[in-house]
């Protein structure tokens, strides 16, 4: 190359689509960075209050419970469980939800 030549079209080109591939790939980096950031912001908060929210086991569940509003929260599926608990073992579940013996 001599010191007066200019690159070609064709290496605007090319130097223009990966100035633009990296870009692409940044923000879609920060994209899913935000994103994770996010979620993490809401994990196991309350959907009423904000507090955070404590898990108490029963059987095979694990069900979240605010200690500020007294909010009771199921995943997916956990209510149609409950209907394979034993009546009472079901009331003593609930009452121990509220501090009622």
């Amino acid at each position: 190359m001599t010191p007066h030549h200019k690159p070609t079209h064709n290496e605007d080109e090319y130097f223009a689509k990966q100035d633009a591939e990296l870009l692409r790939e940044r923000r879609a980096a920060l994209d899913a960075q935000r994103a994770q950031k996010e979620r993490a912001s809401h994990y196991m908060k309350c959907p009423k209050c904000g507090a955070d929210l404590e898990e108490r086991k029963f059987h095979s569940m694990v069900i979240d419970v605010c200690p500020e509003c007294q909010g009771t929260w199921m995943d997916a599926g956990e209510l149609d469980m409950l209907s394979y608990v034993k009546q009472s073992e079901l009331q003593r579940f609930i009452g121990s939800l509220f501090g009622l013996k």
